[in-house]
């Protein structure tokens, strides 16, 4: 068995953008943060969107799924999703995940339904494998960094600073596959291996 999940990969320059975020974040707050406040933050190397959490998967599904991945998703043409806004979950007063995704008004827009009906696809697939299905909606966000300890006060110094309110330059992030990415817990944290890649349609 391995732990597995579906997932969008970034592009190398979506990659270094992000990186650079995360050090204009880090210079922002570190004047404003309590002690009390730890942060985990996400190497760049290893961001994704998620788009289905499989968990424990039998190695034997693992070139079956691929081929009925690829027959759910033919149909799908590729997207981009415009990496616009910072936000967090679950509320802004007591974060425990920072995050960068897309405006609200893309999301209400076309391609976010496009997005979800790919979700969809993606989600039917891994139903008829037995996986667990996911009740919540695909939230398009990639997660920058997790509040491990001091949350209100962590959401506190993010008011103060107003990081929040600052436009974005950021390249879109570009949906033209999905991958399944192997997950391997090690001391230093998760290692992520691509095992195979499904692509959409132009």
């Amino acid at each position: 068995m391995i732990r597995a999940f579906l997932a969008v990969e970034l592009s190398e320059d979506v990659r270094a953008q992000i990186a650079r975020i995360q050090q204009d974040l880090k210079s922002s707050l570190a004047n404003v943060l309590p002690r009390a406040v730890r942060i985990s933050w996400v190497q760049a190397a290893s961001i994704h969107l998620t788009i289905k959490f499989l968990g424990d998967t039998d190695e034997q599904a693992i070139e079956p799924l691929r081929e009925a991945l690829a027959a759910a998703l033919q149909d799908h043409r590729a997207l981009s999703i415009p990496l616009e806004r910072l936000g967090a979950f679950p509320v802004l007063q007591a974060p425990r995940v920072l995050w960068v995704g897309a405006a609200e008004l893309w999301e209400q827009g076309a391609e976010a339904k496009r997005l979800a009906e790919l979700h969809a696809s993606a989600e039917a697939c891994c139903d008829s494998f037995g996986f667990a299905p996911d009740s919540r909606p695909l939230s398009p966000h990639l997660t920058l960094a997790r509040i491990k300890a001091g949350a209100r006060e962590f959401g506190e110094a993010l008011a103060s600073s107003k990081v929040l309110a600052r436009p974005l330059s950021l390249n879109a992030l570009a949906v033209e596959s999905v991958s399944l990415m192997q997950s391997e817990l090690r001391p230093t944290g998760s290692v992520y291996t691509k095992l195979w890649q499904v692509r959409l349609t132009g």
